[in-house]
């Protein structure tokens, strides 16, 4: 559960969505580097698990609609304090890496 909460897809998808409502191809362009299968295979992880829910609306071509549940709602709480503390600590990150590289010898 942890690992599907934390990767990189789910934690950007849920940021967009964060936004209001999308469909499929304004997500992916937003996102921008994800791949159509791997946005299809975490919008139905995140609906199984009661993250985000998916509207059709019956046109010529159905209209869908991916949005946040209340459940994904409060996953943002989370998201956006994690987001906050990586750029608070950039610099902090940024160095270390550097440290490492050069002990390392990369």
């Amino acid at each position: 559960m942890f690992s599907r909460v934390g990767d990189k897809w789910t934690m950007l998808v849920v940021a967009y969505l964060g936004e209001g409502p999308m469909r499929f191809n304004e997500l992916r362009r937003g996102i921008g580097t994800i791949s159509q299968k791997m946005l299809t295979s975490t919008l139905r992880t995140l609906e199984r698990d009661g993250y985000v829910s998916r509207t059709v609306t019956p046109s010529r071509p159905p209209h869908v609609d991916y949005a946040l549940t209340d459940l994904g709602l409060s996953l943002l709480v989370p998201i956006n304090d994690l987001a906050r503390w990586t750029i608070e600590n950039l610099d902090a990150i940024q160095a270390a890496r550097a440290d490492y590289d050069a002990r390392e010898g990369n």
